[in-house]
């Protein structure tokens, strides 16, 4: 089975009468009442937003949000799973982002907003943010990744992360990266990246303001 529908199996699955109950009022602005009214398990409501386009492999935002508004750690856990094993199958150069990203998640922290602006997300970005995941500082850092991912498309090298950081004077976060990085070449019997600061940082993120 596809590894998408696996998961959205095991989450609906894990929902309980009030999760499903949460789910349904929350969707209320994207699915017709009609169908939230025949939607009896998570399955059913997850079939409607994947037929609607909602919802994808690629797009798993809005279940990540979901998720969340339901306080389900055990469950975006699982999110995280499948997105970390979708990576692993990716192009290298998708492989890399995607861990330059965790590595961002893992330690910025309440600099999020700092690496924001020298990533070019607006202000009105930001504050949709932080409206969207109040409180939550690890999704507001993930949905930043994701605003600037969707924002720039094809112009996402790990060294535009990599020069934002040490932009904002986050240069640990940035080594993490470097270190990685260069532990995945040895890995990989591949030359080393080197450094990857040598960047424009007037040209962070066409587009993401």
């Amino acid at each position: 089975m596809d590894p998408f529908l696996v998961l959205l199996h095991s989450v609906s699955a894990g929902l309980s009468g009030s999760d499903l109950a949460q789910l349904k009022f929350l969707c209320r602005n994207c699915v017709s009442k009609r169908k939230l009214e025949l939607a009896q398990s998570g399955l059913d409501l997850f079939a409607v937003l994947l037929e609607q386009n909602e919802l994808s492999a690629e797009r798993t935002a809005l279940l990540r949000e979901l998720l969340c508004s339901l306080k389900r750690a055990d469950l975006l856990r699982r999110l995280d799973d499948f997105e970390r094993g979708a990576a692993g199958g990716a192009a290298p150069e998708e492989r890399d982002l995607q861990a330059a990203m965790e590595i961002i998640c893992d330690n910025v922290g309440k600099d999020w907003k700092r690496l924001a602006r020298h990533l070019r997300v607006s202000d009105i970005k930001i504050e949709a943010i932080e409206e969207k995941y109040p409180r939550n500082l690890a999704e507001q850092v993930r949905e930043l990744l994701r605003v600037w991912k969707n924002s720039v498309r094809q112009d996402t090298a790990v060294s535009r992360l990599v020069g934002a950081l040490r932009g904002c004077q986050l240069n640990v976060v940035a080594d993490l990266i470097e270190e990685d990085q260069r532990a995945q070449a040895r890995q990989s019997g591949s030359t080393d990246p080197g450094p990857l600061t040598a960047w424009d940082l007037g040209s962070a993120a066409p587009g993401a303001s």
